[in-house]
C-alpha cells in the first residue's frame, strides 16, 4: 500500500508526500504548475487504481523507488513498460481535462487506445483501455479533484493506493 498525502501549501503551490506500508516516504514540492500537477498526480492515482498496475508509477514508488528514480541516469534501470503505458494515458487525459473545459467532447476508450499505440512499435503496443475502465477512471478523477478543489490552504488530500 501507498498513501498519497497532496497538500495545498499556505504560501501557494503544492507538495507530494508519498509514504509506503513500511513508514518510510518520498517528497516532491511543486511551486510552479502546482495546480497541473496536483490534477496530474490525480490522474496517475485514478489510472493506476483503477487498472490495478503495480509496476506503474506509484507501484514502483511503493516498491521502493523514489521521485529521482524516474530521471536520468536512471539509477533502478529502465522505467517499466507499464510505467510508460500510463504516463502517455495520463498525459492524454491532461489535455483531455483541458479541452472539456473549453467545451470539447471527451474522448473514447478506443480513440485514446490508438493515440497511444501510435507511439509504439506494432509489436509492443500496451493494453488497451476498456470503455467501462474509462469510464471508473473518469469517475474517481473527477472525486479527486472535487476534493482538492474543496480543500483549504494548508490542508491535505489523503488518498490510499492498494497494489
Amino acid at each position: 500500500m501507498l498513501t498519497l498525502h497532496l497538500k495545498k501549501r499556505l504560501e501557494g503551490g503544492s507538495s507530494l508526500t508519498l509514504e509506503r506500508a513500511d513508514g518510510s516516504r518520498t517528497f516532491q514540492r511543486q511551486t510552479r504548475h502546482a495546480e497541473f500537477f496536483a490534477a496530474h498526480d490525480c490522474t496517475h492515482y485514478a489510472v493506476e487504481s483503477v487498472l490495478g498496475l503495480s509496476t506503474a508509477f506509484y507501484g514502483l514508488i511503493a516498491g521502493g523507488w523514489d521521485f529521482e528514480s524516474f530521471e536520468p541516469p536512471y539509477a533502478r534501470g529502465p522505467i517499466p513498460p507499464d510505467a510508460l503505458f500510463v504516463e502517455r494515458l495520463v498525459g492524454l487525459l491532461d489535455v483531455e481535462r483541458h479541452q472539456t473545459a473549453a467545451g470539447a467532447a471527451p474522448s473514447s476508450a478506443a480513440e485514446l487506445n490508438v493515440f497511444i499505440a501510435q507511439q509504439y512499435e506494432p509489436s509492443l503496443a500496451p493494453r488497451q483501455i476498456t470503455d467501462a475502465e474509462l469510464d471508473l477512471v473518469r469517475h474517481r478523477l473527477s472525486d479527486s479533484l472535487r476534493e482538492w478543489a474543496a480543500l483549504p490552504a494548508g490542508e491535505t488530500l489523503v488518498l490510499r493506493f492498494e497494489l
